[in-house]
This record gives C-alpha cells, sequence and structure tokens, in this order.
C-alpha cells in the first residue's frame, strides 16, 4: 500500500518539476526511502533530466522528447502503476539501493550529482 501511496506522490513530484514549480534538487529532497524500482527510476529519471539541461536548452526535439517522457513516468506514477519492465532496465545499473535525500546543502547536491554520473 505504502508503495503505491509513494507513486502516486512522486508522480505529482514529477509533474511540478516539468511545471517549473519545483527544480529538480528540490523535489528530489522529497523523495521518500524505497526499494521501488518505480520510484528508483523515477530519481535516477529526473537527475538525468536535470544533467542533461544544457542538451535540452540546444535540442527542441530532445527537449520535447525528455519532458514526454518524464510526463509519461509522471502519469503512470500518479495511477499508483509499475512503470514497464523496460524503463525499470534502463535505469537498473544506477540503482544504488533505495532513494535517498541528499545532505541539505549545495555540497550534498554536488556529491551525490557526481557520484551518479562517475566522477
Amino acid at each position: 500500500m505504502d508503495d503505491i501511496k509513494n507513486r502516486k506522490y512522486i508522480g505529482r513530484l514529477i509533474y511540478t518539476v516539468l511545471a517549473e514549480q519545483k527544480s529538480v534538487r528540490e523535489a528530489i529532497m522529497l523523495f521518500p526511502q524505497s526499494s521501488d524500482k518505480s520510484i528508483e527510476c523515477a530519481y535516477h529519471a529526473l537527475i538525468h533530466y536535470e544533467a542533461d539541461e544544457d542538451l535540452r536548452y540546444r535540442d527542441f526535439d530532445y527537449r520535447e522528447e525528455q519532458n514526454d517522457y518524464l510526463e509519461f513516468i509522471a502519469e503512470t506514477l500518479s495511477r499508483g502503476k509499475s512503470l514497464p519492465r523496460n524503463i525499470i532496465a534502463d535505469y537498473e545499473p544506477y540503482y544504488k539501493g533505495t532513494a535517498r535525500k541528499w545532505d541539505n546543502s549545495l555540497k550534498g547536491f554536488w556529491k551525490e550529482f557526481l557520484r551518479f554520473i562517475n566522477i
């Protein structure tokens, strides 16, 4: 039951990022601790979204595709559904346990971001 409630919450959270009501960093800090693969996938999709900010700015088609992809994730999770296995499998190599909150500072954000991109 918690997984469904958390999925719905994460779906709404992603919508706030897409509507530019929250930054990716703000949204990530609100992620619940979870071992749900759909939630972990959404976590990494948001980090990927943030990492591609320059590319999205330069390439309209890429921006639209990435926005549609995140919207699909948000829509699926907002209904409490699990993400399709192929989407989860795309992000699975990046999973390192549950989504976790970062140190609430700029240093904490960059530490986790650099860990994610393996620097």
